[in-house]
């Protein structure tokens, strides 16, 4: 049996102008995970990637974090939750339920190609793909465990995304006792990521990520205003026809309305 798809997806943010090409993660639940995301974006930064980190999130994501992420230059796009059969719902771990969502980025059809990166996965290096498909290695995709396990198919000094998957690796929530993430090696990498994470010289500049930070005459749509803005928006609409020569005088209009509204000090 399929899992149960329904065919709803809602964008919550979306940039000026759509490029082509974008990383792909994934988020749910109101968690500290979110901090993994800000250390994704920073670290696809720190890389000089030209391409966004679109973040799929589920319905249960609260603003604040939202907000978090559309503050780090991330495209926020909330994605109705995919249910597995009901007689396949009895995992070793409830996330892995939840992991069936991540269907819904087929759905992200606006792009031609998108690579797909856990939010506890952090680059280090810039990363090089040929055309040809073939196994990535762990220097590509340092799976923790592998150091105590196949400590001999490591290269640790050249390792350029590392994968915090393994119990207790989270950099977030590291306090070293659970096993193994005693190692120098461990502490070595979480080290690292902390340093990304921390790094405010690869905060996101550019305030345009989406209609909630659009920093036109530094004001900001209030909370409860969204509809008014865009009613004022579709009404602006109506005076220009959106043509090839016309966009930017759209946008100048746009700008113009959104100075009609500033955000409220209660906003979360």
């Amino acid at each position: 049996m399929a899992p149960n798809i329904t065919t709803t997806t809602t964008v919550t943010t979306k940039p000026v102008s759509m490029p082509s090409k974008a990383y792909v993660t994934f988020l749910a639940g109101n968690g500290d995970y979110v901090k993994g995301v800000v250390g994704l974006a920073k670290g696809l930064r720190k890389v000089k990637t030209k391409y966004p980190l679109v973040v799929a999130v589920l319905p249960d994501v609260p603003e604040d974090h939202r907000e978090i992420l559309v503050s780090q230059g991330c495209i926020v796009r909330e994605i109705e939750p995919v249910y597995p059969p009901e007689n396949q719902t009895q995992f070793a771990m409830a996330y892995y339920v939840i992991n069936y969502s991540k269907l819904r980025i087929w759905e992200f059809v606006e792009y031609s190609k998108m690579i797909y990166l856990d939010g506890d996965i952090q680059d280090f290096l810039n990363m090089f793909f040929k055309d040809i498909y073939k196994p990535i290695s762990s220097v590509y995709n340092l799976v923790l465990a592998m150091l105590w396990r196949h400590p001999e198919n490591i290269e640790f000094d050249k390792v350029k995304v590392v994968h915090y998957c393994a119990n207790g690796s989270k950099p977030w929530r590291y306090t070293g006792e659970e096993e193994n993430m005693d190692r120098e090696d461990i502490k070595l990498l979480v080290k690292k990521w902390w340093d990304i994470y921390n790094d405010e010289s690869l905060d996101y500049k550019n305030t345009l990520a989406s209609v909630k930070s659009l920093d036109y005459k530094n004001t900001l749509v209030e909370k409860n205003g969204l509809k008014r803005f865009l009613t004022a928006v579709s009404e602006t609409v109506g005076h220009y026809i959106v043509e090839k020569n016309g966009l930017k005088r759209f946008l100048t209009a746009v700008s113009e309305t959104v100075g009609h509204y500033i955000n409220a000090p209660s906003a979360a």
